[in-house]
């Protein structure tokens, strides 16, 4: 059975609308593991836009689950990595201008970074994984690298739209899956342990957590934005059962 990442960065991104103090990331990190969250995900960006040092610091030391950390190969960054020392750190790309992450790393284009960051974090006992688009070539970079699991990027499935609209495309859609069922079966057969995530919300997600063999969900922005309606322990559950 897949688990399910809950992450807590929107949270902190409506905290810093205001500079103030709430509402506080690691409370929403404590909701969502009593609503059935399996791991907390959350990403420290260079430009600190929504989790702080502080968050992190306290998310280490409340979080009973599974905690993963998204990061950019940045060498602050890694820095940080290394001394808290999540269960999990997830190599994303970061663009300063994007509103979200957009597409996977290009572990090719940074082999030899990505292979010097991934033996670091390993050697201090965390878990490396690669954010990546459902290619068989990223994913046998990533492995080359010396990463465990890989992350797929299934925002081009959710983003697949009628033009023009917000109609979902089903022909698009069926494109994308079969192309995030390749990246897992040439993760699977890699020896990578395969997650995937982004854009996943209580309307797409069925297709894909039918592909039995994802390890892991994780899932921020649609589980947040339900919890303004329900609260986010019953947004997590109800998340949760879909993907069960």
């Amino acid at each position: 059975m897949a688990a399910l990442g809950v992450n807590i960065d929107h949270v902190a991104t409506v905290r810093q609308a205001r500079r103030t103090i709430e509402p506080d990331p690691v409370w929403a990190a404590a909701e969502a593991e009593l609503g059935g969250a399996t791991c907390i995900t959350f990403h420290l960006r260079k430009d600190r836009r929504h989790i702080q040092d502080r968050d992190a610091e306290l998310l280490k030391k409340t979080v009973q689950c599974k905690l993963n950390m998204e990061m950019s190969l940045d060498e602050e960054i890694v820095g940080i990595a290394l001394r808290l020392r999540p269960d999990q750190a997830t190599l994303v790309p970061e663009n300063r201008q994007e509103i979200t992450t957009e597409g996977g790393l290009d572990v090719i284009a940074h082999a030899d970074r990505m292979a010097d960051v991934a033996k670091r974090l390993g050697d201090a006992g965390i878990v490396v994984s690669a954010f990546i688009d459902p290619a068989a070539a990223q994913v046998a970079a990533s492995a080359e690298a010396g990463c465990c699991a890989i992350e797929l990027h299934t925002g081009a499935y959710a983003n697949a739209c009628l033009a023009g609209s917000s109609m979902p495309d089903q022909r698009k859609q069926a494109d994308e899956l079969a192309e995030l069922r390749q990246g897992l079966e040439s993760g699977q057969a890699a020896g990578l342990v395969v997650h995937a995530g982004h854009g996943l919300t209580y309307t797409n997600v069925g297709p894909v957590a039918v592909m039995k063999s994802f390890a892991e969900f994780n899932i921020g922005h649609s589980i947040i934005a339900r919890a303004v309606f329900v609260g986010l322990r019953d947004a997590v559950a109800q998340m949760k059962r879909l993907i069960e």
